[in-house]
């Protein structure tokens, strides 16, 4: 095993962070971990905002270094927790994003069929449980629900966890988003546990308000930004289409990787029958997708030749954005004029067109509430606890209908 030696990373969220351990430097220096430093956090986003270059592998550590900070205030409150509790939190939490490929959710569901990037984080962890010898068999208990202390989950994955807690201050620091900025070390230290469940202190009642806002403006203007959106949708229908002509026979060039799963359409259960279908996996991340567009550009398929000209140049795909689906008559109008000064056919244009929604919602009214604790030491709901309106109206979800094209100049 490698010695830790106190190695120290710094971090331009919060300054320089410590491994606190050799197990879990081994896990870090390990390369599926490693992997994380190759995949955008926020996918596709760097097209609007160009400081959003961050990874996986950053949000992994900071989330780290905020569970650390958590369990440290927890303990000076009282809440008992063992040095292999502390450890295995820092473990969950570590993971809890490795099962993420290239460009993060954007491709989560076209890769691979209905797969989810939690269900690939949970195979990692197990291979990984079983390389370190079943060391890291707590960290999988808390981070997949089964350990019995509950609240040590709540803060891997809960309405107000550790994962948020990072990610809002982190995107909102790379994109540049002031208004996504939220006091993260505030909300930590208002945090208790009462009946094993994790909670806020009454005076922490503003925090949240502001981090629930917060989150609520980060999807509007970064995670659902409409151009970020148009571009992502430009990137599934490239990989529709590769994969397409790959199952066709046509000859597409891609990494080893890539085009294992263009020829493939895998599905949740091929990952229990082949055991090397994982370690496939964890040979993707963006460069493949990179890579493989430079080739693809070239390619005598007008769909898959233009769609990557398109993303490398950053001729984005036109949107519109708006509460109401858009009219066919517009679709239509919109299709026609450009086959017309293309020639397309329908089967190409159905890939220079895409429709949708997306939902925005800071705060979902379910069993996993966020509780304050009153100074009589009671437990509220915080739409009850609070007198702030604006905590009802962010419960509230928003849903808005997209329709995306290529205009005509994008093929000049």
């Amino acid at each position: 095993m490698t010695t830790n030696k106190n190695k120290i990373i710094n971090d331009p969220v919060y300054g320089f962070i410590t491994i606190p351990n050799d197990l879990i430097f081994e896990i870090i220096e390990h390369a599926y971990f490693q992997r994380l430093r190759r995949i955008k956090q926020l996918g596709l986003t760097n097209l609007v905002y160009p400081g959003a270059l961050h990874t996986r592998f950053h949000h992994a550590i900071g989330s780290m270094y905020l569970m650390q900070q958590t369990l440290h205030n927890l303990r000076t409150k009282g809440v008992e927790i063992s040095e292999k509790e502390m450890e295995g939190c820092l473990i969950a939490i570590l993971l809890h994003d490795i099962g993420h490929g290239p460009f993060s959710h954007t491709l989560e569901f076209n890769l691979m069929d209905g797969v989810k990037h939690e269900e690939i984080s949970l195979l990692f962890f197990d291979r990984l449980n079983q390389q370190f010898n079943g060391a890291l068999q707590l960290g999988l208990e808390i981070f997949s629900g089964r350990y019995p202390r509950k609240f040590f989950h709540q803060l891997v994955s809960s309405q107000l966890d550790i994962d948020r807690l990072d990610y809002l201050k982190r995107d909102s620091f790379f994109t540049g988003v002031s208004e996504g900025s939220i006091g993260s070390e505030r909300i930590i230290n208002m945090v208790n546990v009462r009946n094993d469940e994790i909670v806020v202190e009454e005076k922490g009642i503003y925090s949240i308000e502001n981090f629930l806002s917060a989150r609520r403006l980060m999807y509007w203007q970064v995670y659902l930004h409409k151009t970020a959106v148009s571009a992502e949708e430009m990137l599934i229908q490239l990989i529709r289409r590769a994969k397409y002509l790959t199952q066709q026979g046509e000859k597409v060039i891609a990494t080893p990787a890539l085009q294992f799963f263009l020829e493939r359409n895998i599905v949740r259960n091929d990952f229990n029958e082949d055991p090397e279908l994982l370690e496939l996996f964890a040979l993707l991340d963006d460069s493949d997708i990179w890579g493989s567009m430079k080739f693809w550009r070239d390619h005598k398929d007008f769909a898959l030749s233009h769609l990557s000209k398109q993303l490398l140049d950053r001729k984005i795909f036109k949107i519109i954005l708006d509460n109401e689906k858009p009219e066919d008559e517009f679709i239509h109008k919109v299709k026609t004029e450009t086959q017309n000064k293309t020639g397309m056919s329908d089967e190409e244009m159905s890939f220079f067109l895409s429709s949708g929604k997306i939902s925005n919602s800071a705060y979902i009214n379910s069993d996993q509430k966020i509780k304050i604790l009153n100074k009589k030491e009671q437990l509220e709901d915080i739409e009850i606890a609070t007198d702030l309106p604006n905590i009802k109206a962010m419960s509230k979800i928003v849903t808005k209908h997209y329709f995306c094209w290529a205009p005509s100049d994008n093929f000049s």
